[in-house]
């Protein structure tokens, strides 16, 4: 039996309603199983409202439509022709519109198809792109834009470089766009023409097709002849009725067609949007929260060092902050690991160091062993072998505080991948973040962090 048209119609249909369910499912996923600590929630209050927005559109199929031009072009009166009321603010002042506003639009009266793939139509209005503060309306914009599933770029004549650049701007958010010349009411019908040839020129094809450009009259001024009791007559413009039929079809065509793969698209890729930033922030907050980690341990280990005269205490103090540091780390990044697997990955993480941890363990072991005996000659010496003790002890404790600091990157940096090293092997990790490392800076930064919380120690024992 022959498939007919019908047939691949409902397969389509099917199809769509399947995606867009996905849809729906994948966002309910990111709005609910972020792998996010209540900490790092705080100031994510916008983004959680955005993807809920989105979640409910994506519920309800609701399209929505942003309209979009330069002051004066009419862009509200557009939107209140649609919607056949007086919703959005119109006046003479120059740039009305300061915010951006929205209103639903309920057209199930004057839908001439039989089949609608969406669920209501909200219309939205920005301000002027050539208005004042034109950055923050700019930013306005490309955010409106960015939800839209459709988007009406509004003209009143010859297209203006300002109007084209923007309209390139608005065409890289890949949304639908219908090119309205608007106020077609102001210009003879040859003029009229005439300018609409014009807007459809090479620089507009490049972004539109021709089927993608509407001319109406959002609020066309006709002229009323009035008789005045001395039997004279006047002349003045009073309003007609708006003709936007072309643009009211062309709207409920694309929508009819293909409203619920917009909604799904669109709102796929705003969450998208959404939730990278959500990650960047979750990752900002928790290298931040790591780096400080790292930091502290540094400064415990150069603080327990140094004021430690006994080589075995040092090897066991270092030990026992390095795992704890380890330890701490797994739980900023969700991925509780006991001082069992830390140790194994200190050891780990050791060997990948090679040369440079054996290294930095002779140097800790001599400098430790030569403070151990400045320490003992310090009574015999009267003071004197003071100096020379104070200097081993910072020196002793800038080389460890280095290591720990090298030990505390490599670890982050296994947990920020989710406990791998990612598709290199440990040596090659270690290798590249050592490579990074200013060691000199490093140690000098410890060396002086380290006098200061010891003076600041001595000052409050006395």
């Amino acid at each position: 039996m022959m498939a007919t048209d019908a047939d691949f119609r409902d397969f389509d249909a099917l199809f769509t309603e399947l995606h867009y369910r996905q849809a729906q499912q994948t966002l309910r996923t990111i709005v609910t199983k972020l792998d996010l600590t209540p900490r790092e929630r705080q100031g994510l209050e916008e983004e959680f409202a955005e993807l809920e927005q989105m979640l409910q559109k994506l519920e309800q199929q609701m399209v929505q439509i942003a309209v979009f031009g330069m002051v004066g072009r009419g862009k509200s009166s557009l939107l209140n022709a649609l919607i056949g009321a007086e919703v959005f603010v119109t006046g003479p002042t120059h740039g009305v519109t300061q915010t951006k506003q929205a209103a639903l639009w309920h057209v199930r009266q004057e839908r001439r198809t039989t089949r609608a793939s969406w669920g209501g139509i909200e219309l939205i209005d920005t301000p002027g792109i050539d208005e004042i503060d034109g950055a923050e309306r700019a930013a306005l914009a490309l955010e409106v834009a960015a939800q839209a599933d459709l988007i009406l770029f509004v003209v009143a004549g010859d297209m203006t470089q300002v109007e084209y650049e923007a309209l390139s701007q608005l065409r890289q958010a890949s949304k639908p766009i219908l090119l309205v010349f608007n106020k077609i009411d102001q210009y003879p019908p040859r003029d009229r023409t005439s300018i609409y040839r014009k807007i459809c020129d090479e620089r507009v094809r490049q972004l539109l097709t021709e089927a993608e450009i509407v001319m109406a009259a959002a609020a066309p001024l006709m002229p009323q002849v009035t008789t005045l009791p001395d039997g004279s007559t006047k002349v003045e413009l009073v309003y007609g009725d708006p003709q936007v039929t072309d643009l009211k079809l062309k709207i409920l065509d694309i929508l009819d067609r293909e409203g619920t793969s917009l909604i799904a698209l669109n709102s796929m890729l705003f969450a998208d949007h959404v939730h990278d930033r959500i990650v960047q922030r979750k990752v900002f907050l928790r290298d931040r929260r790591a780096n400080q980690l790292i930091w502290n341990a540094v400064l415990t280990q150069a603080v327990a060092i140094a004021i430690n005269p006994v080589t075995v205490i040092d090897l066991v103090s270092t030990a026992i902050i390095d795992v704890t540091m380890i330890v701490q780390l797994s739980k900023i990044y969700g991925l509780v690991m006991d001082s069992r697997g830390a140790i194994a990955l200190l050891q780990k993480i050791a060997l990948a160091m090679g040369g440079l941890t054996v290294s930095e363990f002779l140097t800790t072991l001599g400098l430790s062993s030569l403070k151990t005996l400045l320490g003992i000659a310090t009574p015999l010496t009267g003071g004197g072998a003071m100096v020379g003790y104070v200097s081993v002890a910072l020196t002793q404790a800038s080389v460890a505080g280095f290591s720990t600091y090298a030990l505390g990157l490599v670890a982050k940096e296994y947990f920020a991948n989710g406990s791998t090293w990612g598709s290199q092997n440990p040596r090659v990790v270690v290798q590249r973040i050592l490579a990074t490392l200013d060691r000199d800076s490093i140690l000098a930064r410890i060396k002086e962090e380290l006098q200061e919380k010891l003076e600041r120690q001595r000052w409050q024992a006395s």
